[in-house]
């Protein structure tokens, strides 16, 4: 896996040049629209680097992208990977590996997802404060490379607290609906039954989705502070329960992304 990672950050060094980015994005389903607040350098396409796993996903763009964002220099994942797209574990999580070692010191992570606590509606943003993983994998199964992250990762602050502080002062400020709570991470495709949705609940998840954990064990192995976000597309309220289609959920999120845009920019300009 080093020498994988070494040979994708070498090649994109050769394309950005002498270009250091500070935080890393990564842009969930719908959500690709904060790129046009990106002052663009460079654009490589995943499919076009050594080693990259590329998205399947017509709805996800598969391009890194290198600019500028609220003054502070960035590098934008427009597009990740999936459980259910057939990739592994460590397939999924190889983006983050890579831009660590291109010198990123902060992780935000923004997603869709299904809101599950009956206070919440679709549209409200979320930020997650935990998570529980329901995935049936983990990107740290098998050898331990300590010149990236220690064999047992503690995990009990997954999410930065001083960046979930500041968040949630930046929704009340500008009057964004945006709630604090507990992600659950499946994996998909399907959406859930009713009785799946019920359990959900109980086991204390507010939202749930197909993504994102696995991004965050990755950073917090290797020592990088999380934020994250999600869009809730859809609501996951047993006793109310209609179907919902994706282009309905595509349809919530980039409606709701100028809100989320607006958290991020925000939070990134008061680092």
């Amino acid at each position: 896996m080093l020498n994988y990672i070494r040979e994708s950050v070498e090649f994109i060094k050769q394309r950005v040049g002498d270009f250091n980015p500070e935080i890393g994005i990564i842009l969930g389903t719908g959500l690709g629209g904060l790129v046009s607040e990106i002052e663009i350098e460079h654009q490589l396409m995943y499919s076009n680097i050594p080693n990259f796993p590329i998205s399947t996903l017509e709805f996800h763009s598969g391009k890194l992208i290198f600019g500028k964002l609220a003054g502070k220099k960035v590098v934008a994942m427009q597009g990740r990977l999936h459980f259910y797209e057939g990739y592994n574990m460590k397939q999924i999580t190889f983006p983050v590996r890579v831009l660590k070692m291109l010198g990123i010191q902060k992780l935000f992570v923004s997603n869709a997802s299904g809101a599950l606590n009956p206070a919440y509606r679709k549209g409200d943003l979320m930020i997650i404060e935990d998570h529980i993983n329901l995935q049936p994998d983990n990107p740290l199964i098998g050898t331990n490379y300590q010149e990236l992250g220690p064999r047992f990762p503690d995990m009990s602050a997954p999410y930065n607290a001083d960046f979930i502080t500041k968040a949630l002062a930046i929704a009340k400020e500008k009057n964004i609906t945006c709630h604090k709570g507990v992600y659950v991470s499946v994996t998909g495709p399907n959406l859930e039954t009713k009785a799946e949705y019920k359990y959900l609940r109980i086991i204390g998840a507010d939202a749930v989705g197909m993504s994102t954990v696995p991004e965050v064990i990755v950073a917090n192995h290797m020592g990088l502070p999380v934020f994250a976000i999600s869009v809730l597309t859809d609501e996951g309220f047993p006793e109310t329960l209609k179907a919902v289609s994706v282009e309905e959920i595509i349809k919530i999120a980039t409606e709701a992304e100028p809100k989320m845009t607006t958290i991020l920019k925000e939070l990134i300009l008061h680092l």
